[in-house]
């Protein structure tokens, strides 16, 4: 019957992990690191920094360049060659204390169990998650004293530039519509007769409140890169039409003109159209990418 070893679920001790250390030193020619010992030991940094303090006055010894096989007596030698299952050499194993001169020192303890296809490494728990929390304090510890929690900049003062500015963009937009035939009308007539909405107030509240949201959108930058590159561009878009809007208005206001020129007549009579369709594709593409 075929018998292999399979590692032992239990953590070796501090004292029984210092030997393979040493042979680890050895190998090096100097003392190991704490990440070399957590990576050849396969431990924790608690217990790697245990094991460098027991290693603190150590001193690694040169280890041989190659080991021939003449590390056994001539009777090993004749024992081998007759025997293929004797030991590779004829010396007793090493202590706890002596040089590893071959193979690494196991890491675990070994029980013979019956070879299967695949075995199962069995590791300790605990040591995963305590050289986890080992590095996270490390590498968060002196950061955490640097970050301070920065202050909110208040945005009430906008509230103050708003109020001239929604007065003067409403006027314009307003006087800017009347002047291109928007007016008076009643939307029920047979029903509401009496009901009238003036259309001009239209144009001030589809254009700029589709120019606020398009900035949000875009500045926020909660939203998906399509829905972000289109409202970056219709923002933009919206506001320059809206400066176009309030410069027309009001030339066209100091000139006294009665009416507007047919192409601006034409051009913002459009204007709510293409709110519409610019509002309705910007929240498609934002519930996309939601």
């Amino acid at each position: 019957m075929t018998m292999t070893e399979t590692r032992s679920a239990y953590p070796k001790p501090v004292d029984e992990l210092v030997p393979a250390a040493r042979a680890l030193a050895d190998e090096l020619g100097a003392l190991p690191s704490r990440n070399q010992l957590k990576a050849r030991l396969r431990i924790g940094a608690p217990k790697a920094n245990a094991v460098l303090a027991e290693l603190a006055d150590y001193t690694p010894t040169a280890r041989p360049a190659e080991t021939g096989p003449a590390l056994g007596s001539a009777e090993a030698s004749e024992t081998a060659e007759t025997d293929p299952a004797a030991p590779a050499t004829g010396s007793a194993p090493a202590g706890p204390d002596e040089v590893d001169t071959g193979e690494a020192t196991p890491m675990f303890d070994t029980v013979p169990t019956e070879a299967k296809p695949q075995d199962a490494t069995l590791v300790d728990p605990a040591v995963p998650a305590a050289a986890e929390k080992a590095d996270a304090v490390t590498a968060t510890g002196p950061e955490a004293d640097k970050v301070k929690p920065r202050r909110r900049l208040a945005t009430w003062p906008v509230l103050l530039l708003m109020l001239p500015a929604t007065v003067a963009i409403w006027s314009g937009w307003v006087g800017l519509g009347q002047l291109a035939g928007f007016g008076p009308v009643h939307p029920l007539p047979g029903i509401a007769d009496g009901f009238v909405i003036d259309t001009s107030i239209t144009l001030p509240i589809g254009m700029e409140t589709y120019s606020a949201y398009a900035l949000y959108v875009w500045l926020s930058g909660r939203a998906g890169v399509r829905a972000i590159a289109f409202a970056r561009t219709s923002a933009l878009l919206a506001l320059v039409i809206g400066a176009a809007g309030q410069i027309a208005y009001h030339l066209m206001s100091a000139a006294n003109v009665p009416a507007a020129h047919p192409l601006i007549t034409a051009a913002v009579a459009c204007i709510p159209v293409a709110v519409l369709g610019l509002g309705a594709a910007l929240a498609h593409l934002v519930k996309e990418d939601a």
